[in-house]
């Protein structure tokens, strides 16, 4: 998981207004839309009962300032009622039932999950965020069945993101630094959906040949502006944006890019969707 910075995620709280409706703008759907999309179900069939508690986790390289204060800003705005535990760690999670939480959501250096202890439902971030980036793609370029996108990233939200394109009925290629992860990603979407997804071995002429790009790398300023088209559409969940700066007046219209937001609502909309 990519280990996020307090100024990555510092101005989310007070945007997320002016978030939702560049969302709007681009995709045609709010960010509690397009969660409902990617989990499956409708916002009506989202539980807005649960109650949210987001625990710091003091493990490895310790808490990101800010952080835990951010989720609960997200799935508050979203609807829940959400806080931050007081306590750390174990003492966190027993305060947070204590204090009647039915979800907790906690993130270490590995890890990003929502829990549900009720259903023992787990959403996993990196999935998630694969998952809702690839319906928010699908919403702002009109629908992705027979058309091309490229992946670029064969990591968790890669991962997740190939899944869940493959089941939209997208044509996928992908490309990752290391081909072994690109054929195994291949692989396994094919066994699981069915669709065969091609490798590419050449990231230039990759990007030089597909208009439709969805960028799950932790790589900065790779995406060029003769890479990009008045067709090109990109999401980017990746944390730095791999678009350059010359690029991005280019596209800026047609990119998806936040460090939590529609991971998050995934996520929450995952552990609280009702049958």
């Amino acid at each position: 998981m990519t280990r996020l910075k307090t100024e990555d995620i510092c101005h989310i709280e007070a945007s997320l207004e002016k978030y939702n409706r560049d969302l709007i703008a681009k995709t045609g759907a709010t960010l509690g839309q397009i969660a409902a999309y990617a989990a499956e179900t409708r916002e009506e069939k989202v539980c807005r009962n649960f109650k949210v508690a987001v625990i710091p986790l003091t493990c490895g390289r310790g808490i990101i300032e800010g952080f835990t204060q951010t989720i609960a800003s997200i799935t508050g705005f979203l609807g829940f009622n959400s806080f931050v535990t007081k306590n750390t760690d174990a003492g966190g999670v027993a305060e947070a039932v204590e204090k009647g939480a039915e979800i907790l959501m906690m993130a270490d250096d590995d890890k990003f999950v929502a829990i549900n202890r009720v259903t023992g439902r787990v959403s996993d971030n990196g999935e998630a965020t694969g998952r809702g980036y690839a319906a928010a793609l699908d919403l702002m370029t009109g629908g992705l069945r027979n058309r091309n996108v490229l992946i670029l990233g064969a990591g968790p939200v890669g991962k997740g993101a190939a899944l869940a394109l493959a089941r939209l009925g997208a044509k996928i290629s992908v490309y990752d630094i290391e081909p072994g992860c690109s054929n195994r990603l291949a692989e396994e979407v094919r066994e699981k959906t069915g669709i065969t997804v091609r490798t590419e071995e050449k990231l230039d002429r990759a990007l030089l040949v597909n208009k439709i790009i969805y960028d799950a790398t932790p790589t900065p300023s790779f995406i060029h502006k003769k890479h990009i088209t008045p067709d090109t559409f990109i999401a980017a969940p990746g944390i730095p944006l791999g678009v350059d700066g010359e690029a991005l007046p280019e596209v800026a219209d047609r990119l998806l890019h936040d460090p939590l937001e529609i991971g998050v609502a995934t996520m929450i909309y995952d552990v609280c969707k009702q049958a």
